[in-house]
């Protein structure tokens, strides 16, 4: 049996390849017949109100929540067949830290690296730390941290093992000026390195400036799908706010 969706194009297959995608929890449906395809390298926003399936969307493509229906394949591996193959290529930024509370900033990415076989392990966590601008806290207890400070290490636990696919769901919470222009500089140097990446954001202006297309979620259904540079604002608020 293959092992992956059809993919018409000679080139690498998409990052994200969506048919039919749906999910239901206790018969109420959170998803319907998700239709998307993200080619690799691509930086989209994924924008909707609350309860619109942002958040499940996103579980589904990191293979933390299955399907309950529909087609789905992640840098051409099918899932669920293949979820360890695309679980490999997927950086997951997420409400929850992932982070131990009771260790320290360098000693919580040093055991995920040595758990994702990183090489240069040391090296690799040093550059992360300094990339979010936490190299001044690497030896902080993480229970020490404000929401701002643990989203950064969080971050950096996401990028360790170098993904080709980021996956962020509001990294941009907590943070201050600072911390926001620094990690959507970094989201930015990540794009310019040819990695896909799938940002759910709730500021239209911010998703406008960032990603090169706006996805919008109404109701667990695609409401708009627009390529940021030719996307209307006032069509874009109005799918936002119905």
């Amino acid at each position: 049996m293959n092992d992956t969706l059809s993919i018409s194009s000679a080139d690498a297959p998409p990052a994200v390849q969506a048919v039919g995608l749906s999910k239901s929890i206790d018969d109420r449906p959170i998803l319907r017949e998700i239709n998307l395809t993200i080619p690799s390298g691509e930086y989209i926003a994924l924008m909707g109100g609350n309860g619109a399936g942002k958040t499940t969307l996103l579980r589904i493509l990191s293979t933390l929540a299955a399907a309950s229906a529909g087609q789905l394949c992640i840098a051409g591996h099918a899932l669920p067949r293949s979820a360890a193959a695309a679980r490999a290529r997927i950086g997951f930024v997420s409400h929850q830290s992932m982070l131990y509370r009771d260790l320290t900033a360098r000693e919580n990415l040093q055991l995920l690296a040595r758990l994702h076989g990183v090489p240069n392990p040391a090296m690799r966590v040093e550059d992360l730390l300094r990339r979010v601008g936490m190299i001044d806290r690497a030896d902080d207890l993480v229970k020490t941290f404000s929401r701002g400070m643990t989203q950064r290490v969080s971050i950096a636990r996401a990028l360790l093992h170098r993904p080709e696919i980021l996956l962020a769901d509001e990294p941009f919470a907590g943070l201050d000026a600072g911390g926001v222009a620094a990690v959507e500089q970094l989201l930015a140097d990540l794009h310019e390195a040819g990695k896909t990446i799938v940002l759910v954001n709730h500021d239209l202006n911010q998703s406008l400036h960032l990603a090169g297309r706006i996805v919008v979620l109404r109701g667990g259904r695609i409401a708009l799908d627009q390529p940021a540079k030719i996307a209307d604002a006032a069509d874009l608020w109005t799918a936002l706010a119905a």
